[in-house]
């Protein structure tokens, strides 16, 4: 069973990557507002700039946009293959749904704040509080069902 949790929540993680990687590729505006406070902060020493010269920022977000893009697509890749990994090492599927959706809330949680400066109001908690139990009670369900079906068939073995 602890391998099982330990890829689930690999897996949210790698999705809440794969999402902000995706974001940071096609949103071509923060990529080349990161470049130019880069630059401008490492190149102080520069007095000098003639008006037409253009800023390295006007290309380099391109290869950064596919550097993102190519790093969507590696951990898309390898969160499903943790999830694959998962699924077979948990005894219920359910349980590690739970475990990589909460996982995958919380990552993009953290990600947005750290890297784009999100600040999450209460309500967003209360709201992934509220959608985290019920996916608990639907993994608790799903537990009761699966053990009284499996009691409705031991009864029916012994009467027969």
């Amino acid at each position: 069973m602890f391998p099982g949790v330990v890829y689930a929540l690999l897996a949210g993680f790698l999705g809440a990557v794969a999402s902000s990687s995706a974001k940071l590729s096609l949103g071509t505006d923060y990529l080349k507002g990161v470049c130019e406070t880069g630059l401008r902060t490492w190149g102080e020493q520069r007095t000098f700039r003639h008006a037409d010269e253009t800023t390295a920022c006007e290309w380099l977000h391109i290869p950064l946009r596919l550097l993102c893009g190519g790093l969507l697509f590696t951990c898309n890749a390898v969160m499903w293959t943790f999830l694959s990994k998962a699924l077979r090492y948990s005894s219920s599927s359910t349980r590690t749904t739970v475990t990589t959706t909460a996982s995958n809330f919380i990552s993009s949680a953290l990600l947005g704040q750290l890297i784009f400066g999100d600040s999450l109001v209460a309500l967003w908690w209360v709201g992934v509080s509220l959608t985290l139990s019920g996916l608990l009670v639907l993994q608790r369900s799903s537990s009761t069902n699966t053990y009284s079906e499996t009691s409705k068939k031991d009864e029916r073995d012994d009467v027969n």
